[in-house]
């Protein structure tokens, strides 16, 4: 499955009239396809405003002149629909323009959150709940702190060692906080469940702090630091690849 197939049945996915073989190949597609993902979250958020557009039942006597209404009749009103179809559609494209910058708004929050509490953490010499270079030993500690798992790969062969972790609050949620270095420079990087309201992808500049946001399966990861930017970028990279490894 591509994402040309992919996004050409997304509307038949998401009202389920796809074969079941389709559908878990769309599905799979999806969990690797930040893009299409994004797509998926649009059409389901159009589809949302669509139905919550007040239903209201016509007379019984203005349903009975329809029905019986002559063809010449029914063509005069051919008009009113195409204006109607038309009006769906403005409200369509407008309620997809309302949804992005909604997402836009959430993410930018999101990252500045995140940046604070990396901030905050060196401020405070707050960096560590658990301190070590062991990934066998970090990814453990959260158990039963959070209610999920998040990847804890080890990066020391490309030159970001794992050195902790913690707990910490963005959003006025519990958060899993890794923490990696480069040289003298800390890394952040912040783990929580994937919400939809927030871009699936980010990158920014905020106070000379980088910050790196993308999507690993169902969790939402966002990294901080001010690490230059190519190097963070890499950091990423390589953090992405060793959490998708076999």
């Amino acid at each position: 499955m591509n994402c040309h197939d992919a996004s050409r049945m997304l509307n038949a996915y998401i009202d389920n009239e796809v074969p079941a073989g389709d559908a878990v190949s769309i599905a799979e597609h999806i969990q690797g396809c930040a893009e299409c993902r994004e797509r998926l979250m649009a059409l389901e958020s159009l589809g949302r405003l669509v139905r919550g557009i007040p239903y209201r039942t016509a007379p019984a006597r203005l349903r009975t002149t329809i029905a019986t209404a002559a063809p010449q009749r029914a063509r005069s009103i051919l008009p009113m629909y195409t204006w109607a179809a038309a009006a769906v559609l403005v409200l369509a494209v407008g309620g997809g323009a309302a949804y992005r910058a909604m997402q836009a708004r959430q993410t930018a929050a999101l990252a500045e959150d995140a940046i604070n509490a990396h901030v905050s953490a060196l401020m405070r010499d707050g960096l560590f709940d658990v301190r070590s270079s062991n990934e066998h030993t970090v990814k453990p500690w959260f158990q039963g702190k959070v209610d999920f798992s998040p990847p804890v790969p080890d990066l020391a062969s490309m030159g970001f060692p794992l050195i902790g972790g913690r707990l910490d609050t963005i959003d006025g949620r519990r958060v899993a906080a890794l923490v990696y270095q480069r040289r003298e420079h800390i890394i952040s990087v912040f783990v929580w469940p994937t919400r939809s309201r927030q871009a699936a992808n980010d990158l920014r500049t905020v106070r000379g702090f980088n910050e790196r946001h993308w999507d690993h399966a169902d969790l939402s990861l966002w990294a901080v630091s001010d690490l230059n930017a190519p190097e963070l970028g890499e950091f990423v990279k390589d953090f992405e690849a060793a959490a998708s490894a076999p």
